[in-house]
């Protein structure tokens, strides 16, 4: 009413040009540290959980079988699990979420 149409056009929303640029530098700053480095965090450690098993540990998949390794393949990325004496299944190695201490299998 008092002020003009072109001063009202002109003038600027507050923080000048570059709050818009901080804006989204801290949403990333916030995906990075939220959403994206403990995902890469978790992925290493299971990383080098795959690389670390070897024949006779027990292992816990993804779909809760527990069970021996009795054969481990490295060309294919598969392992052989022996859940009982005469059962044994083949799973990738990506599907092994944890590896349990000795005797777990025995104490249940």
């Amino acid at each position: 009413m008092f002020i003009s149409n072109a001063q009202a056009a002109t003038s600027s929303m507050p923080g000048g040009e570059y709050g818009s640029l901080i804006m989204l530098a801290v949403f990333g700053l916030v995906f990075y540290f939220i959403i994206y480095r403990p995902q890469a965090k978790r992925v290493k450690e299971h990383k080098s959980l795959m690389g670390a098993m070897s024949k006779g540990d027990e292992v816990l998949t993804n779909g809760g079988i527990i069970g021996k390794i009795s054969k481990i393949s490295e060309e294919n990325d598969y392992i052989q699990i022996e859940i009982s004496t005469d059962l044994v299944i083949t799973v990738k190695k990506d599907y092994v979420s944890a590896v349990l201490p000795k005797g777990t299998m025995k104490s249940l």
